[in-house]
């Protein structure tokens, strides 16, 4: 470590190799917390390479915990947070309302890091378990379309890395880490960040990776489409950007997207939404969401017609039967 630091503090910056080995080492606990720290520190001083978060990606991919379900063609919906908009679990429930219009989802999350609600939050207050056995996450694929990959269970090595995340307090690259280390190797990925270098740093990693994604920003600042603003797509070789009327819904003001204070108010929106109750502006922007990630799966449809299947997931219950499937 003592001269990959010395060849940071010169100006350099890493390979894609030389910034896996780099954190394969932290990993595995080779090094002190205050090289780590000192290691995290320089990303800190100047930006990221998009070179150097591949790397990243792949020590962290390569220390999780595997699961294979990839008879499954799973998918996956997640936005890095960070975005400090407060919203409700508008990934997390766009999730359901895919599984119910038939594509299997294996999401990974975990709790909140800047919201008052994370994935894990929510899903664990309305009665999902968490397990990284692999007989059970099928079991709720094969009865809801749906099983979740809760991150501290397949993530071993932050116990090396979490107790300097914590003493920093400060946001690091790990911070836009979790939705590329889905430990289930997803088919399919719609992946959400909050700013435009994240929006060309995933773009340019996923490009390398064999899957079938999409990348989104609004450009007001949400990790998701947020029908606030327009919202940037980025898909392998191309990107556009998306209004609300090209959804077919109406523009959102943002205070309709709130989440609440607490994680009892973030499940209520939840199951309001997933019952038929919610607002219109919580309706669209999860159909909006559920839509562009039907696309990715079916990218020969047009998105009209994929947010009308999302729209009949949800006015039909199944997305509703999906969450009902697999909570106890």
């Amino acid at each position: 470590m003592k001269e990959i630091l010395q060849y940071l503090f010169e100006g350099n910056k890493l390979t894609r190799e030389q910034a896996k080995n780099s954190l394969l080492e932290v990993g595995k606990g080779q090094h002190s917390e205050a090289e780590f720290a000192s290691f995290l520190t320089v990303f800190r001083m100047r930006p990221i390479d998009s070179q150097e978060l591949a790397g990243f990606r792949d020590a962290m991919f390569e220390l999780s915990t595997k699961i294979d379900l990839s008879e499954f063609n799973g998918m996956d919906i997640v936005g890095t947070g960070g975005d400090g908009k407060n919203t409700f679990n508008i990934s997390t429930l766009a999730c359901f309302v895919v599984a119910g219009a038939g594509v299997n989802i294996t999401k990974h999350g975990n709790y909140a890091a800047s919201s008052n609600s994370g994935s894990s939050n929510v899903l664990e207050y309305l009665g999902y378990k968490f397990s990284n056995d692999v007989d059970k996450l099928k079991t709720d694929l094969e009865k809801g379309g749906f099983c979740f990959l809760h991150a501290p269970l397949f993530h071993p090595a932050f116990k090396h890395i979490a107790p300097v995340r914590r003493a920093l307090k400060v946001p690091t690259f790990f911070n836009i880490l979790g939705p590329m280390i889905n430990p289930s190797s997803p088919k399919y990925q719609l992946l959400g960040v909050n700013n435009s270098e994240n929006f060309k740093h995933y773009k340019n990693v996923y490009e390398t990776m064999d899957i079938n994604f999409a990348v989104v920003n609004s450009t007001d600042g949400y990790d998701e489409i947020s029908l606030t603003s327009e919202t940037r797509i980025g898909l392998k070789g191309t990107e556009k950007f998306l209004t609300a009327e090209d959804f077919n819904l109406k523009p959102v003001q943002a205070e309709k997207l709130y989440g609440g204070d607490s994680v009892e108010d973030a499940a209520k929106i939840f199951m309001s939404v997933l019952e038929g109750k919610g607002t219109e502006e919580q309706t669209n922007v999860v159909l909006a969401n559920a839509g562009l990630a039907l696309q990715v799966v079916y990218p020969q449809k047009e998105l009209s017609d994929c947010v009308a299947m999302a729209r009949e997931s949800l006015n039909e219950g199944k997305a509703l039967q999906s969450l009902k499937s697999v909570i106890q």
